[in-house]
């Protein structure tokens, strides 16, 4: 039996209750039936209670509460103080209000109330980042490595971006500041994904939970998993887009989708394709390097290597030198949608000695 049903069938009680009542002193008051009118009036009083009942009581609720559970703890703190704050002001100032000419003596302390109440949940909530490092309290000297969350920076991981792995290997370098934040729904479609009957999908959503099992043992960035959750919506990325924008945080993710949804929207993003592009070496025509050719490429004679980033070369005149470390010399470097693409020669003996 739903929550909705009983609210329903309490409406249609009280309502025909109270319909019935004002029928019967109707009917009284008119020197009519007073039977007659109570039995109508009650019907249609019932009938009202039965169809808005939850119009007026639980469908409200359920908004304040979807809306509260989109709000984080250091807000609602923020928001409740500020109201305690500016009602304490209200109250110190009703005295003297009060003793005003009339009206403004039996107004103005009402008025006082709502503007000051007013004033103290939005100035607390607007400025609760720097109100919360004020009443920090000072901690003794963390060992080097202990988790900390002292930035405050909380930062989305997308589901993708688990699966990746590449997150937990970033983390042990220390650049990403903050906590990682987890939601309750991005770690059941992980699981969703480690239980597929897909050989693949299985084995990529195994090892996204080994990556989270990596992430909060060896890694000195903190790790939250929250049940916050967004009412209403279905898809994981429109979840996630939501609650970055009530949270004011970015989302760390590899998603070409996600990425170009979440900036349409204004919602901050760390790519880590994006970031493993900009960290990739830095080449200009005419330097040289050394490079295991390991294929043949497209082109006749032309033989390809890679980089330690990942980086393609492709080698003019390279297929003579298959599986060797060979010096070749830079003559071009290409940046494509997939990445940067090196092309270079190899260098002569003549070349090597000038």
């Amino acid at each position: 039996m739903s929550v909705e049903f009983i609210a329903r069938f309490i409406g249609m009680i009280v309502l025909g209750v109270v319909g019935g009542y004002l029928g019967s002193e109707l009917g009284r008051l008119s020197n009519l039936d007073p039977e007659y009118y109570a039995a109508v009036f009650g019907l249609v009083g019932a009938m009202i209670g039965l169809a808005l009942t939850p119009t007026f009581t639980i469908r409200p609720m359920a908004a304040v509460r979807a809306k509260l559970t989109g709000i984080s703890g250091q807000s609602l703190t923020s928001g409740l103080v500020g109201l305690v704050v500016g009602l304490i002001i209200a109250a110190l100032l009703a005295f003297p209000i009060s003793l005003l000419p009339s009206p403004f003596g039996e107004l103005l302390p009402f008025v006082a109330v709502l503007v000051f109440g007013y004033l103290g949940v939005t100035v607390f909530v607007t400025r609760q980042t720097d109100i919360f490092s004020l009443l920090r309290l000072p901690s003794k000297q963390a060992p080097e490595g202990e988790k900390t969350a002292e930035n405050g920076r909380t930062i989305l991981l997308d589901t993708s971006v688990i699966i990746d792995g590449r997150i937990a290997d970033i983390a042990l370098t220390g650049f990403l500041v903050g906590t990682l934040l987890i939601p309750r729904f991005v770690l059941n479609e992980l699981q969703y994904i480690a239980d597929s009957p897909d050989n693949l999908r299985r084995q990529r959503g195994r090892r996204g939970m080994e990556v989270l099992t990596r992430l909060q043992k060896d890694t000195s960035i903190p790790v939250r998993i929250s049940d916050i959750d967004v009412e209403g919506v279905r898809d994981v990325d429109d979840k996630l887009v939501i609650l970055a924008r009530q949270l004011r945080c970015p989302i760390l993710t590899n998603d070409y989708n996600l990425n170009r949804i979440a900036e349409l929207q204004g919602v901050g993003i760390l790519n880590v394709n994006e970031l493993a592009n900009a960290v990739k070496m830095v080449l200009l025509p005419g330097e040289t390097l050394n490079v295991k050719i390991i294929q043949e490429g497209r082109e006749s004679g032309q033989g390809v290597g890679y980089l330690d980033d990942g980086t393609m070369v492709v080698v003019e005149d390279g297929r003579d030198y298959l599986n060797l470390d060979t010096t070749v010399m830079v003559t071009k470097v290409l940046q494509t949608a997939a990445g940067r693409m090196i092309f270079a020669r190899v260098e002569s003996r003549y070349d090597l000695e000038r």
